[in-house]
């Protein structure tokens, strides 16, 4: 719209000159009020308005309205200065012990001012009087963060020196990893995106808490520290227009622009900071630019006709990195020698005043006071893009170079630069040995980190509520326990039974967080809509469609329900945060996340590896689990695999149980690890959509069930040489299997023990655990596995069948001394019907009769003319495709 001809300048002016009249005489709010009215006639009136969310590049609070710190800036200075050398010296050491063990420097030193302005006025930790500020650090700075705590006595010096190094016990983790460092970080953040998704979703059940009077959160913020080149991660921006809808004005994100990601410029023909000023303001953040430092105040003053602001704006990023990649002349010449009028401008400056000329990220006034601002505004999130140099203070060692992200060494003339630039207290002889810099108690400056520390608290700390919860016992569940008699039930419905039935529970009932992601119904959970209700800030504006039916939709200001659309992603961080509230709340919640079983790790692996990570305790499960249960979606809902996936997290324990007493049995005693013992676990388990009568639980069966196996049903055989085999079975297949051994008595005589297996992971797990044991202890009796315990002794050849891929069932092989086969659903799923798909993938009653068939026979116990026999009885085509072929 700037290029549009000005057909009347003299009107043009007249509007101007009013808007100036009331800015003069008036107010900024007055002037924010008469515009909107315009904009909104003109819209009502069906102008064509040009549609902008980006303001110029300076600033965005003015220099009078910035609001100034009553720290002391010198001493707070010297404690920066300190903090720096420390972190560089952090890396630089480690990778004097080993070059394997790498680092980064360039991040915090860049940062380095965001973080230390947090640190003193505005990071809350948890003390008596403030229940702690939440904050996602940044994972590439975390040498920062070590060496701020070095500084406040809760890290050593031996400590440092093992950055990276932790197989012995004292070291330091390269990133935030809260499973390897339990009592200092609370967030892991260098995968990169999660950290801003998590942080939405962990300030969204703050007000969760509040609402439904569990914590009080107020005073307490939710800071994000990332980068700009993780913001191009589908993560980092995906959630924010629901931060702004929800209103979440405990949420601060702090974007580091310092305009460089790993290989090279994040927008080097752009500007990353105008163009996230527009991503965010358009969701309807809160936007705070700190673009430029207070050197600038003076020329920007002296800028009258705009020239300058003209200048900013016309660079890209790439052009401003290379210029602090030079020098003082170079700025001069290439920036300010555009134009005549900026030269002179400058004139009165000389070269190193033009190089100090700062960027706002590096200013602590300009951060303090855009913090200040933040922190105190309403109604929305708030965003802070802070403008920094990447490498800040490396020189020729990296500073704004695109090498500088995996810089790990920096020559000895750097180092002296780099000392004398910040003024740290080492000597040219001391200066190789690369020593740690902390003043002596009794400084000024450890006065004051001291009084800093005792008014704010520290972060980061993780701290654990010790308080177990009242856990109802089994016999709670007795509906679940007994059977459904002639009435059919899927596993699901079961779930939601019990779901019931732990809401009610007086003791932890309030503390029950159910959690889906827009498949309440596919779950038969909407019973529970009337009853608990949905969580909404706002309650509920509307009366539903429904409100005349008994199960309507209902949303209320204290839901215990949260209902996250389709957004698994969402989902699963909202179950983080309620997961890890013993640690991050003080209080222990009990979150059930349920989804369609393919959508989980497969969809959200990271986050739920980074569950595992932040030590979660709660409950996943898997919905419409199994490649042929779920049996009309087709090939991209139908999982066959979820269960390796959950393997492959050391502290996710994972059970496919078929029959309701089974999940009672694993969910109690589930609660009973996590919130009592308070292990440091979290459950994933699959239920299906599959409805069939269930048995009552057998007598005795609770141990096995736990531990991945029971004997189901022990099999009658007809004479004592009368072949046997041992079915097993999980999830539905194991009513296949069931179904299976009676064609097998039936039609040859043949007896099968029948075991439901809850759990080939746990099985695997127990497995490994006792061959490590038998390797590591050679002149000791052997340790036996559960599994051989179950099978070792029994009579006749293993069959496995589950619906999930083979591997799965096969990991329990090394542990079996005998024969062992296993069926699974290796391939793509389709849609059809179960009975089809199981025949298609090769796990029904009939290809298990035959597999047992061909086992006994490959052992010679029966005639391989009985397995042909099977072939033709059961009408199996023998040259079919491989279900993994089509």
């Amino acid at each position: 719209m700037a290029d549009l001809p000005d057909n009347d300048p003299q009107e043009t002016q007249e509007w101007l000159d009013a808007l100036d009249s009331v800015l003069e005489h008036g107010s900024t709010e007055r002037a924010h009020y008469l515009i909107s009215q315009l904009v909104r006639k003109a819209q009502l009136a069906g102008v064509a308005l040009p549609i902008s969310t980006i303001t110029p590049y300076l600033n965005t609070i003015p220099l009078d309205k910035e609001q100034r710190s009553v720290g002391n800036y010198e001493l707070e200075h010297r404690i920066r200065a300190l903090t720096r050398w420390n972190a560089m010296a952090i890396v630089l050491n480690a990778n004097r012990e080993s070059s394997e063990l790498g680092g980064h420097i360039a991040t915090f030193a860049s940062a380095a001012t965001l973080y230390d302005v947090g640190f003193n006025h505005f990071f809350h930790g948890k003390t008596e009087n403030h229940g702690g500020d939440l904050v996602y650090f940044q994972g590439h700075a975390s040498p920062g963060m070590y060496a701020r705590a070095f500084l406040e006595g809760r890290l050593s010096e031996e400590q440092l020196y093992n950055f990276r190094q932790e197989v012995n016990g004292s070291g330091l983790s390269s990133y935030p990893h809260p499973w390897l460092m339990p009592d200092f970080w609370q967030f892991p953040t260098v995968s990169m995106g999660l950290g801003p998704l998590m942080a939405i979703y962990q300030a969204r059940f703050m007000r969760y808490l509040e609402y439904r009077d569990i914590v009080s959160t107020e005073g307490r913020k939710v800071w994000a520290f990332l980068g700009d080149g993780e913001t191009d991660e589908p993560e980092s921006l995906g959630a924010i227009s629901m931060a702004a809808r929800e209103k979440l004005d405990n949420l601060i994100f702090v974007i580091n622009c310092n305009l460089q990601r790993l290989d090279g410029p994040v927008r080097g023909n752009g500007k990353i900071i105008q163009e996230l000023e527009g991503v965010f303001r358009g969701a309807g953040w809160n936007v705070i630019k700190v673009v430029w430092g207070g050197k600038w105040d003076r020329l920007l003053a002296k800028d009258k006709t705009g020239l300058l602001l003209k200048r900013m704006e016309e660079v890209v990023d790439g052009e401003y990195q290379t210029y602090k990649s030079k020098n003082g002349a170079y700025v001069r010449q290439h920036f300010f020698g555009k134009y005549p009028e900026l030269l002179e401008l400058v004139a009165d400056m000389s070269d190193d005043e033009i190089w100090y000329l700062d960027r706002g990220g590096h200013d602590p006034h300009k951060v303090f006071a855009a913090y200040a601002a933040a922190a105190n505004h309403k109604g929305q999130p708030t965003v802070i893009l802070a403008k920094t140099i990447k490498g800040y203070g490396m020189g020729e060692a990296g500073e704004a170079q695109n090498i500088t992200h995996q810089q790990k060494k920096v020559g000895d003339e750097a180092l002296r630069k780099f000392r004398d630039r910040f003024n740290i207290p080492v000597t040219d002889d001391q200066l190789s040995k690369l020593p740690f810099c902390r003043p002596p108690d009794d400084s000024l400056e450890m006065s004051y980190l001291r009084e800093r520390s005792k008014a704010m608290g520290t972060v980061p700390n993780r701290k654990t509520v010790a308080e177990p919860l009242q856990i109802p016992g089994l016999d709670a569940f007795e509906v679940l326990l007994k059977g459904t008699e002639e009435r059919e039930i899927s596993t699901t419905m079961a779930f939601v039974r019990m779901l019931g039935i732990l809401v009610k529970d007086k003791n932890i009932g309030k503390r029950i967080v159910p959690i889906v992601p827009d498949e309440s119904r596919t779950f038969g959970m909407e019973g529970l809509f009337r009853q608990l209700s949905i969580f909404s800030q706002v309650g509920q504006l509307y009366t539903p469609q429904d409100a005349d039916q008994l199960m309507f939709y209902k949303e209320d200001k204290a839901g215990q329900i949260l209902q996250e659309g389709i957004n698994e992603a969402g989902a699963m961080s909202s179950w983080i945060a309620a997961s890890t509230a013993y640690a991050n709340h003080g209080v222990a919640m009990v979150p059930f996340y349920i989804y369609y079983s393919m959508f989980g790790f497969q969809r959200i692996g990271d986050l739920m590896w980074a569950a595992g990570d932040q030590r979660a305790r709660g409950f996943l499960l898997g919905g419409t689990a199994g490649r042929t249960t779920l049996n009309g979606e087709g090939l991209q809902h139908q999982d066959g695999h979820s269960h390796l996936m959950a393997a492959t997290i050391p502290n996710c324990v994972s059970y496919d149980p078929t029959f309701a007493y089974e999940l009672a049995v694993i969910i109690q005693d589930g609660m009973r690890r996590m919130y009592q013992e308070q292990e440091d676990v979290f459950y994933y388990l699959t239920v299906m959509n599959e409805n069939y009568a269930h048995p009552a639980m057998p007598e005795g069966a609770e141990t096995g069930i736990i531990k991945g196996m029971y004997l189901f049903n022990e099999g009658t055989a007809q004479s004592t040489t009368a072949p046997t085999v041992q079915l097993l079975g999980s999830g539905t297949i194991l009513r296949e299997a069931i179904a299976a051994a009676e064609l097998l008595v039936k039609d040859f005589g043949v007896a099968s023990d029948i075991w439901s297996v809850t759990s080939f992971n746990e099985l695997r797990r127990d497995g490994l655990d006792c061959e490590r044991w038998n390797m590591l202890h050679p002149e000791v009796a052997p340790r036996i596995s559960y599994a051989e315990q179950c099978l070792g002794k029994r009579k006749g050849p293993v069959i496995a069948a589950t619906d999930y891929i083979k591997s799965y069932a096969d990991q329990i092989r090394a542990f079996l001394p005998g024969t062992y086969k296993v069926l699974g659903t290796d391939g793509f799923g389709r849609s059809d019907t179960r009975k089809k798909l199981r025949y298609f993938f090769e796990v029904d009653r009939y290809y298990i009769a035959v597999a047992a068939l061909k086992a006994l026979a490959d052992e010679g116990t029966v005639a391989m003319s009985e397995v042909s026999k099977a072939i033709k009885l059961y009408n199996i085509n023998p040259d079919k495709p491989n279900p993994t072929t089509v």
